[in-house]
């Protein structure tokens, strides 16, 4: 999972600032601003995200996140209709950074727990080599499969229709893992708290890709 949601969020936005400028006429400047939704909605929900997957179990979100994301990534097939941001790319952003915010820390959380604490350096090394790999392998294939080849990039509309295919592509995929996270993730069992015993420590997840964080509970200090 963490191999085909990094691939479709790099594959998106390596593909998408470049078809904002050739196709829509964007600016440099505003094709990178455009997404600024992303990653205010990521800040703003994926340590939320982290502590509903904490109390109930990650299957849920690993389903439904992934099928967001592609959902996501197809609308931004719109992205190439106008060059107006608000109606063809904005909606499809904010659907996006929903999916990615809904995943990325519950998918993050469950890598690093899937291993013992001694080796949690390990997991936290294979976790982020996986998401880089599939972001690399998406910026070499992803263009290719989509018919995007040297030359489209003078060309708009070969540009434009390449670009529907790619988004489609990576919205496929990652509905795809969704379905799959569905048949292959069990939630842990849940083990009581016993009567008296003081409340777990609060945890922190990342939203991006680092293993998640827990933050210790104060002692009280007191004289003997």
């Amino acid at each position: 999972m963490t191999f085909i949601v990094y691939a479709a969020l790099t594959g998106a936005t390596f593909l998408l600032p470049v078809v904002l400028q050739v196709v829509s006429g964007y600016s440099p400047l505003a094709s990178g601003l455009a997404f600024v939704p992303l990653t205010v909605i990521m800040l703003a929900l994926s340590a939320r995200s982290g502590q509903l997957a904490a109390r109930i179990g990650p299957r849920l979100q690993l389903s439904v996140g992934p099928v967001v994301v592609g959902a996501g990534l197809a609308m931004l097939t719109l992205a190439t209709s106008g060059s107006s941001y608000v109606v063809y790319v904005l909606p499809a952003v904010v659907v996006f950074g929903l999916g990615l915010a809904i995943t990325v820390a519950p998918l993050t959380a469950t890598a690093m727990s899937s291993a013992p604490a001694e080796h949690s350096g390990i997991a936290s090394a294979i976790n982020n080599d996986v998401a880089r790999f599939g972001g690399l392998l998406a910026v070499a294939v992803l263009p290719a499969l989509a018919g995007i080849t040297g030359t489209a990039y003078l060309h708009p509309a070969t540009l434009a229709a390449g670009f529907r295919t790619a988004a489609l592509i990576s919205g496929a995929m990652c509905a795809a893992g969704g379905l799959l996270t569905a048949f292959t993730i069990t939630n842990p069992a849940r083990v009581p708290r016993p009567a008296g015993a003081p409340a777990p420590e609060e945890c922190l997840h990342c939203g991006l890709d680092a293993p998640p964080l827990t933050t210790a509970v104060s002692q009280p200090t007191g004289t003997e």
